[in-house]
C-alpha cells in the first residue's frame, strides 16, 4: 500500500507555469509506475502523463506534449508534473496515482492501484 499527497495547485493565468507535486510514503516508491490524471468539471478523468520505475520511459498525453513533464525522484519517494503555457483548459483537479504492474510500450493510461485526493490547478484567461 502506499499512501498519495498532490500539492502545488493554484489559480494561475493563461500562460503561466506550474510544478504539481505528489510525495508518498508507505511501501517502497521506486516499485510503482506513477502517473497523472486530471479531471474537468462535468468531465470524466483523463489521463495526462506517467513514468516508469526508473524513469527511463515517459507517457504523454497530446494534450500535454510538449508543454508537460512528468519526473520523479526515487530518492524523496515524490513525484512531479512541470506544466508550461497553462491555457484555460487544462483547469481541472490533479490527481497523481500508482501503478504496480509495468506499462506496454504503448501507454501506461489505466489499471492504477493507488490515486490521491487531488489538488486543484485553475488557469483564467
Amino acid at each position: 500500500q502506499v499512501q498519495l499527497v498532490e500539492s502545488g495547485g493554484g489559480l494561475v493565468q493563461a500562460g503561466d507555469s506550474l510544478r504539481l507535486s505528489c510525495t508518498t510514503s508507505g511501501r517502497a516508491f521506486s516499485i510503482y509506475y506513477m502517473g497523472w490524471f486530471r479531471q474537468a468539471p462535468g468531465k470524466e478523468r483523463e489521463f495526462v502523463a506517467a513514468i516508469s520505475r526508473s524513469s527511463a520511459s515517459t507517457y504523454y498525453a497530446d494534450s500535454a506534449k510538449g508543454r508537460f513533464t512528468v519526473s520523479r525522484d526515487n530518492a524523496k519517494s515524490t513525484l512531479y508534473l512541470q506544466m508550461i503555457s497553462l491555457k484555460p483548459e487544462d483547469t481541472a483537479v490533479y490527481y497523481c496515482a500508482a501503478r504496480l504492474a509495468s506499462c506496454a510500450d504503448s501507454g501506461c493510461h489505466s489499471d492504477y492501484d493507488f490515486w490521491g485526493q487531488g489538488t486543484q490547478v485553475t488557469v483564467s484567461s
